[in-house]
């Protein structure tokens, strides 16, 4: 299992999420969650401009195996997608915390951030599920 980055915050659903210098917040799948699905061969993203709901379906994955829904860490709106996903989805396969970033959040309520989890108990939740 790759180290899991301390600067990020979790959902129990495996999302990541990185708040930025500027509040913004970068969503992404975890490594773990990208092994668990496989190879990934395409990406829905969101668009530009979308309000979302913390906790809503705001992306999909797809691997030869499954589709797999990501949901928002925090409400607000879509100000950034990963465009490069679309031809390169296996990026996430390759760089899940990195440059297979998903999408970009402004958040509406950054106190939300408070309700995820930490690196740390996140490494637990997946211990816990016997990963």
């Amino acid at each position: 299992m790759s180290e899991i980055p301390g600067d990020l915050k979790f959902l129990k659903s495996h999302e990541w999420a990185r708040v930025e210098d500027n509040g913004r917040v970068t969503v992404g799948i975890s490594d773990h969650a990208q092994g668990l699905l496989g190879d990934l061969v395409y990406v829905e993203l969101p668009n530009v401009g979308d309000s979302v709901e913390q906790g809503a379906a705001t992306a999909v994955v797809e691997s030869v195996k499954a589709a797999s829904d990501v949901y928002s860490p925090v409400s607000g709106k879509v100000v950034e997608v990963n465009s490069a996903l679309s031809d390169k989805p296996e990026t996430i396969n390759e760089d899940a915390f990195g440059e297979g970033w998903i999408f970009v959040i402004e958040p509406s309520e950054p106190e939300q951030l408070k309700e995820l989890l930490s690196p740390d108990d996140y490494a637990q939740l997946l211990e816990d599920e016997g990963h």
